[in-house]
């Protein structure tokens, strides 16, 4: 979509005309910044190569709208502001990064806060929260693009499930953050600088701050108050990239040229889809599917719902024209299975990358008790989990197998009573390195039997330790070898390897029959944990 310069309203210099697209525009970005400045008309006019295209009808540039909502007063003159300002005038790439990110999602933030009659400033708060990366999650285990902690965010209605964790969910974690920041601005009777300081370390730090301020005689607004380190730089931030935005020229910095107009659409899918089913429906990547709608932790949506997805603006009629098509019982697939002998809920859910609780309501089971040579309904992704690269147990393991440099990898498999601070003293590593490399946080629990990834440079000491493995969290199964089944696509759904097929079960070659019963024993924990 193509965005240019409005007169009619108060434009910067830097709202650039430039025609956006992703893949190019960054290397072409200098070329065409002073032309576009300098004759809008020639720039519009340019014959670009084909991975440029104009919409019909070009748009306006969204800051010229952003900037009149502008309320929340500057303190250009305090010192903490300023350092701030430098940083971000200083690294133009990272605001460009930032803003990319956040296209696709600025006009419905920015829509929403007008609605509420909230200041625009409000707007720029995910660039301080997150970056704007919709699966950015902390130190402190908050989550999205507004980084919502569990328990805020349960408390703004935000689910968070097995398959759907609503903090990540743009379209319902921002009406949450604006009711949230509308609170708080109630809460301290309009004072933005301390409902914004309360938004990042807590309504009862802030209070109890002001209170120790009044009991000692000194004021008691945003910047005279003992905060966190973080808090006290939180609220500069914002106050330097209203800066920025505000006055782009005076600091040499080119705004990204973002469309006043939608930049999404929600779609009613009525029912549970899978996520890859959905990106052929729409003509999508699988990628760009799970970037719009990063709260789906697997391989479908959540058969609880929300059964909505959001698609690019130029996708949705399409999508929908698609999905008509569709029954609902074929969004997803389903598979039905033969109890086996020994066999329980847990490890059929592991095996299908499903939960208990979904078999049990599909199957209209009370409690665990299942016989063999029953069948139970089960829905199943129409691909290898390597297709699903974004969703959250392929996110993991991508950051898992990231590479430390010259540190030698074990794996570690938690014990009864152990925590990242017990784990970290045991390999002499730091505990929010350990939880960064697990891409957890340190507050989040460990299930016993979990598997953990350690980078140490003592490979040695850390092997012998990585090979003290739970018995009572490796459990023996049966599984009834079926058509088309090979012994790596065994291996691979059960997170094992072929040799220990070969040794578990005495075979030789890599043949195997359809009948065939083979003997696994597998993490259950690790496994279901994703």
């Amino acid at each position: 979509m193509g965005c240019y310069q409005d007169q009619t309203r108060s434009a910067s210099e830097d709202d650039l005309l430039i025609v956006q697209d992703r893949a190019t525009e960054e290397k072409l970005l200098h070329e065409f910044q002073s032309l576009a400045q300098s004759d809008p008309i020639t720039a519009l006019d340019l014959n670009e190569p084909d991975s440029f295209e104009l919409q019909e009808y070009p748009t306006h540039s969204i800051w010229p709208r952003i900037r009149e909502g502008f309320e929340i007063e500057t303190h250009l003159d305090h010192p903490w502001v300023q350092s701030e300002l430098d940083w971000y005038s200083n690294h133009p790439e990272y605001l460009f990064r930032t803003m990319t990110r956040a296209e696709p999602f600025l006009h419905y933030i920015l829509e929403e806060a007008e609605k509420r009659d909230l200041p625009t400033e409000l707007v720029l708060l995910p660039i301080v929260e997150s970056a704007y990366q919709p699966f950015a999650y902390s130190h402190g285990r908050a989550a999205g693009i507004w980084q919502f902690i569990p328990s805020t965010g349960r408390l703004y209605g935000l689910d968070q499930t097995w398959w759907y964790d609503g903090r990540r969910d743009i379209y319902a974690s921002t009406q949450a953050a604006l009711s949230y920041l509308q609170n708080l601005s109630k809460l301290f009777d309009g004072d933005w600088t301390l409902a914004l300081a309360a938004y990042n370390s807590g309504s009862g730090t802030v209070q109890r701050a002001i209170r120790n301020n009044k009991k000692n005689g000194k004021p008691t607004d945003f910047w005279h108050l003992t905060l966190p380190k973080e808090t006290r730089a939180y609220v500069p931030k914002l106050m330097a990239l209203k800066e920025l935005i505000e006055n782009s020229g005076l600091y040499d910095i080119s705004l990204r040229c973002i469309p006043d107009a939608p930049g999404f659409i929600p779609v009613d899918t009525e029912s549970q889809i899978d996520l890859a089913l959905a990106a052929e429906l729409a003509e999508l990547d699988v990628d760009t599917l799970y970037e719009y709608n990063p709260a789906f932790n697997r391989w479908a949506t959540s058969p609880d719902g929300p059964h909505r997805l959001l698609l690019p603006y130029e996708n949705a009629e399409i999508f929908k024209v698609n999905l008509a098509k569709i029954p609902d019982d074929q969004r997803v697939q389903w598979k039905r299975h033969k109890i086996q002998n020994g066999e329980t809920l847990s490890e059929i859910a592991v095996e299908y990358n499903t939960t208990v609780k979904e078999l049990r309501k599909i199957n209209s089971i009370k409690g665990n008790n299942i016989r063999a040579g029953q069948h139970l309904l089960i829905p199943v992704a129409s691909h290898g989990q390597s297709t699903y690269t974004l969703s959250s147990s392929q996110r993991k393991k991508a950051i898992q197998s990231t590479s430390k440099g010259n540190k030698t990898r074990v794996n570690h498999y938690v014990q009864s009573g152990e925590s990242f601070w017990t784990i970290s003293r045991k390999y002499n590593v730091n505990m929010h390195s350990l939880a960064k490399w697990n891409g957890m946080a340190v507050k989040d629990p460990l299930g016993q039997g979990q598997k953990l990834v350690v980078w140490t440079n003592n490979s040695s000491s850390s092997a012998a330790l990585s090979k003290r493995k739970p018995s009572q969290t490796i459990q023996p199964i049966s599984y009834t070898v079926r058509n088309g089944d090979s012994l790596s696509q065994i291996a691979s759904r059960y997170s094992v390897s072929v040799s220990d097929l070969h040794r578990w079960n005495s075979i030789k070659g890599k043949y195997i029959q359809p009948g065939q019963k083979l003997r696994l024993y597998i993490d259950v924990t690790e496994q279901s944990r994703g």
